[in-house]
């Protein structure tokens, strides 16, 4: 549910609360389990042979809070960046700032190539954030690529898949597809969220295997480029009405002070503390049940 709690707000990654929360390996090995053997198993009619390659109980339960969570969240995520955005972006910006704490210590060598991969990282992370989001579209080939992107991008800490859609000008469509039940929309943009997130997996899966410091010093990069994105203080540099709402275009980072109005600056610190917080307490009940689960 963490995870979709992430996903819906753009500029959070759902593969960040993953991280932190020591499932992401086991995700990624999950999901690339998916492969054309699967395809025999099933004419055949071995589905328990089927569900403990998957490693089925771990995904049905992961999928069903994600989606629990997005159905229920949406609605409230969308209330809190309209009604109490630096708050909202405070409290994310804590949590994303002891990411990089929590994923960069994780990296058992540090060379000179993983620092010069993690400094590209920030670079083309920092450089997404500036990109100024296209135009709204509901043609389904590009809904069915939208998903495809947004989908690689929810399993990769740093990058919010929500952001992506954003910029792909998606967002806004499917937030409403969801909001209405548009089971056509919601069914093609889920097809192709399916085909990359098998696609995308395999690759992660060989990476995290064969360079897995390298991997790591990227996606460390990833959510420090990202930090620009979730800054609870920002200045509208060019904003248009989308359906009789006013929708920001592109903004800028600007310091509390410099704000156009109620910074709430001591309020947005607390909230950021606990998002910091938070993420050293999942990291600590997540290393207590890998401890019990070793000890069982």
């Amino acid at each position: 549910m963490a995870m979709g709690a992430a996903d819906v707000v753009p500029g959070v990654s759902g593969g960040t609360i993953a991280f932190i929360t020591g499932i992401y390996e086991q995700l990624i090995n999950s999901i690339s389990s998916f492969d054309h053997l699967l395809v025999k198993k099933l004419f055949k009619g071995d589905i328990r042979s089927i569900w403990r390659q998957v490693n089925g109980d771990f995904l049905l339960s992961l999928f069903i809070g994600i989606g629990v969570s997005v159905l229920t969240l949406m609605r409230l995520a969308n209330y809190l960046l309209e009604n109490a955005p630096i708050l909202l972006w405070s409290f994310f910006f804590g949590l994303v700032l002891a990411s990089i704490l929590y994923i960069g210590k994780q990296i058992d060598r540090w060379k000179l190539v993983n620092v010069l991969a993690m400094l590209l990282a920030v670079v083309t992370a920092f450089y997404i954030t500036k990109l100024t989001p296209a135009d709204g579209t509901d043609d389904l080939v590009y809904v069915f690529f939208c998903g495809m992107i947004a989908i690689s991008a929810m399993i990769l800490p740093g990058i919010s898949g929500a952001f992506i859609l954003v910029l792909m000008g998606a967002y806004a469509t499917m937030t409403k597809a969801v909001s209405e039940f548009d089971l056509k929309l919601i069914a093609v943009f889920g097809s192709g969220a399916i085909i990359g997130l098998l696609s995308f997996s395999k690759l992660l899966k060989w990476l995290f295997v064969h360079h897995r410091n390298l991997v790591l010093a990227i996606l460390t990069g990833f959510i420090a480029g990202s930090l620009n994105k979730i800054w609870p203080w920002k200045s509208v540099l060019q904003s248009r009405m989308i359906n009789g709402k006013e929708k920001v275009i592109s903004e800028e980072s600007i310091l509390p002070w410099n704000y156009d109005g109620e910074s709430k600056m001591f309020l947005a610190i607390a909230m950021a503390v606990i998002g910091f917080i938070l993420i050293f307490a999942l990291e600590y009940f997540s290393d207590k049940n890998k401890d019990v689960s070793d000890k069982g």
